[in-house]
């Protein structure tokens, strides 16, 4: 006789309690939250369909935008306009895709809008940091008060400066010259001097007075300790005035009416000129804007997080 054993069965181990049931949340409809993304998508599109259209006029034919001026796509696909922007078609070829067959020297009015960029910044920049420093560091009689005056100068629209500015430079026989488009915003920017101020005013004191009593006088403790010391604001400030220069257009209309100091964004209104539909080069101008854009794009894809962080840090300080 045989016996078989048979093993008792084993409970099933109990779930951990330490293992929580994960359960994903509903999201509730909330309608603060669908304003907000309707405003996020509705600003986005006004941001960006304006470059889209610009891009989509410069790869147009001038011939088919006549034709069919509300398409979404490029009408007649080509690369002409920025042939002509670039000099690479003759007046012959311009003319047959609906060109004025005008042209530009793009390489010579691209130099010119560097230059102005360039010494502009440089100058506004300098000195702004010069009357900061002033401001902020230095004691002297009436300072509050002439700060005040600067802060005014904040509160007065530009164009209002215009005619008097054209008046001095007519006056200093400065026309048609870099010095007559860079001089009435060199020595003076409100914005940039109380920028500045705001900045050095949170900056420490300890090294400026240690260096002070080694003997070193206000201007080396300005340009070893103080400048350095700005460098973010300073390059922030740099680049929204690079922007801004490269961008002007009415001074430098009032002011040049030579070819050889103009710059870019005066020369593009050659694509204006009639073409044989009695048109402006619409594709010519759209191309002419995006090559005088794509330099700043870039400026500011690269140096865009400097500049939003520097504004923030200086608005906390």
């Amino acid at each position: 006789m045989t016996t078989t054993a048979t093993r008792p069965r084993t409970a099933a181990a109990p779930r951990s309690a330490a293992a929580p049931i994960v359960r994903r949340a509903r999201r509730r409809f909330s309608f603060g939250r669908f304003v907000a993304w309707a405003y996020i998508v509705i600003v986005l599109f006004v941001t960006i369909f304006p470059f889209y259209w610009i891009l989509r006029t410069a790869l147009s034919n001038n011939y088919a935008l006549i034709t069919d001026p509300a398409s979404l796509v490029p009408t007649g696909f080509t690369l002409g306009a920025f042939q002509r922007v670039l000099g690479l078609a003759t007046p012959e070829q311009a003319i047959a895709e609906g060109g004025s067959g005008a042209s530009i020297e793009i390489g010579h009015f691209l130099l010119n809008s560097i230059i102005y960029a360039t010494l502009s910044t440089v100058f506004i920049v300098f000195f702004s940091a010069l009357a900061a420093y002033a401001f902020a560091r230095l004691r002297w009689r009436g300072r509050e008060l002439m700060f005040s005056l600067f802060l005014t100068a904040l509160m007065v629209p530009g164009i209002l400066t215009l005619l008097p500015n054209f008046v001095l430079v007519k006056e200093l026989g400065l026309l048609n010259t870099f010095a007559g488009m860079i001089l009435p915003t060199a020595l003076f920017s409100a914005f940039n001097i109380f920028f500045l101020r705001q900045f050095m005013l949170g900056l420490s004191t300890e090294t400026e007075e240690a260096a002070l009593i080694d003997g070193a006088g206000r201007i080396r403790v300005f340009f070893r300790i103080t400048l350095p010391m700005s460098s973010g604001p300073i390059i922030t400030l740099s680049i929204l005035g690079f922007i801004t220069a490269w961008n002007d257009y009415f001074w430098p209309l009032l002011v040049t009416s030579d070819d050889s100091v103009q710059p870019l964004t005066l020369a593009l209104a050659v694509f204006k000129q009639s073409s044989p539909q009695a048109a402006p080069d619409w594709a010519g101008l759209m191309a002419a804007t995006l090559v005088a854009a794509l330099p700043m794009l870039v400026l500011f894809m690269v140096f865009g997080k400097r500049i939003v962080n520097s504004i923030g840090f200086t608005g906390i300080k």
